[in-house]
């Protein structure tokens, strides 16, 4: 269960990178990203998903386990797109919603797969050997 509740602190915390990290990019890219907000937060659920994917695949775990998480992590807001398209839901709404159900949405598909997340995946990319070169004949 340690193990469990380890990888989904990993996702969270490579999440925060991945929005840190890709945020500032976008805003040196589209200064004005911020008043955009519904746009701001689909990139920001973007730049979340890629900083998951990216951990997911420096830990060594299949595609399949990749795609289903970020499947996972954009569905939310994708589905509140609907509401906020009716009027029913503000832009500010969208945001904390579709970040709240994103947490619970990751859990749901760890839960899921529960056995594939509670052991180690393949090698990590720094703990994987790489090919000595063959000596010239």
């Amino acid at each position: 269960m340690k193990r469990f509740v380890a990888h989904y602190v990993e996702m969270v915390l490579a999440m925060l990178v991945g929005m840190g990290v890709l945020g500032g990019i976008w805003m040196m890219i589209w200064p004005g990203i911020h008043d955009r907000p519904v746009l701001h937060t689909l990139e920001m659920a973007a730049d979340m998903t890629i900083g998951m994917a990216v951990w997911m695949v420096l830990r060594g775990h299949p595609r399949r386990m990749i795609v289903e998480m970020s499947v996972a992590m954009v569905a939310p807001f994708l589905l509140l797109l609907i509401p906020l398209a009716a009027g029913v839901i503000t832009a500010g709404t969208l945001m904390l919603a579709g970040h709240v159900l994103m947490l619970f949405t990751m859990l749901a598909a760890m839960l899921l797969r529960r056995q594939d997340y509670m052991h180690h995946h393949g090698k990590p990319v720094w703990k994987r050997r790489r090919r000595q070169p063959v000596p010239a004949a």
